[in-house]
């Protein structure tokens, strides 16, 4: 174990100091509290070994700014001959967990150590099990916004941020663009081919919209079947007009065959794009289905285009 000793004895720190070492411990120690203190932060220790009366700021002070400043538990020893019961009350209210009587009686040291060391291995064993914990509800809290198929953002995802970067370009008289996305005869490709190969041709395209997007704000999403949306924060209509022209194409260059359709046709998109300054009035529905008509109008006039 690692071993703090904060005493401004140096007999009592060079006594417990032999003590340790002899059973093997690492062992640091500091002449006074202020000392201590940036010891603690530095060693990071398992158990601190505190005397009450010392120079400058006492053994009380001194756990009380370690149970502020740092967040994890370490078990605090209080090194004191003031052992009356008020003494030890004060000393578990400042934050300290035992005593140990002066002068220190190797005996009772060396029984504190081995108790003490049980508790270290339990610290260690229920740290990891938090931080297991908290990477395990990180990575369930990353699964939740992702689509099961296609490993992009899902229909909640997509909820989130297209409510919050409205919000966003309401408040601050921002461009915002909003697309929405269909693949083209995408019924015939699934009747054609079976909906495992539909599945690929889902993750494909998927894929291809996400990776075309560049900037960090930028998210594409499944919004359902062969559906995805795009959300475009701080993009002007000319700027539209460039992502929406680079997806339309991006899916065309996958040229993955679509027999259902004829012996030479691929697989492409209908895009309905919306680009404004939005105000007030504006909300997700009416942004939707802005973006919705103009996805109609683009498979209307023919499919594999954007309209704008």
């Amino acid at each position: 174990m690692k071993i703090l000793i904060i005493d401004d004895s140096k007999i009592e720190r060079v006594i417990i100091r032999s003590y340790l070492q002899h059973l093997n411990h690492e062992v640091f120690d500091a002449g006074n509290g202020e000392t201590g203190i940036t010891l603690f932060a530095e060693c990071n220790p398992d158990i601190v070994l505190l005397g009450v009366v010392m120079n400058g700021i006492n053994g009380y002070e001194v756990a009380r700014k370690i149970r502020q400043e740092f967040t994890d538990w370490v078990p605090i020893i209080f090194l004191s001959g003031k052992t009356a019961p008020e003494d030890i009350m004060i000393g578990i209210e400042a934050g300290g967990d035992d005593y140990l009587p002066k002068p220190i009686q190797k005996t009772i040291l060396i029984a504190k150590m081995t108790a003490m060391e049980r508790i270290a291995v339990m610290r260690t064993q229920l740290l990891k099990t938090k931080n297991d914990l908290e990477l395990a509800n990180e990575e369930l809290g990353r699964l939740a916004t992702l689509d099961g198929l296609t490993g992009i953002a899902n229909r909640r995802h997509l909820d989130i941020t297209i409510a919050k970067e409205l919000a966003r370009a309401q408040r601050h008289a921002q461009p915002l663009t909003f697309i929405i996305a269909d693949i083209d005869f995408f019924k015939k490709y699934n009747d054609h081919y079976g909906h495992i190969q539909g599945d690929e041709c889902l993750k494909a395209v998927a894929s291809t919209l996400d990776n075309s997007l560049r900037r960090p704000a930028e998210l594409a999403a499944r919004y359902g079947g062969e559906e995805f949306c795009m959300v475009l924060p701080n993009t002007d209509t000319a700027g539209a007009k460039l992502v929406a022209d680079k997806l339309v194409n991006a899916v065309r260059s996958l040229e993955i065959h679509h027999a259902g359709l004829h012996k030479h046709a691929i697989v492409t998109m209908s895009f309905g794009v919306v680009s404004m300054i939005p105000d007030r009035n504006v909300t997700v529905k009416s942004l939707m289905l802005e973006a919705d008509e103009k996805l109609y109008q683009a498979k209307h006039n023919g499919r594999d285009q954007w309209v704008i």
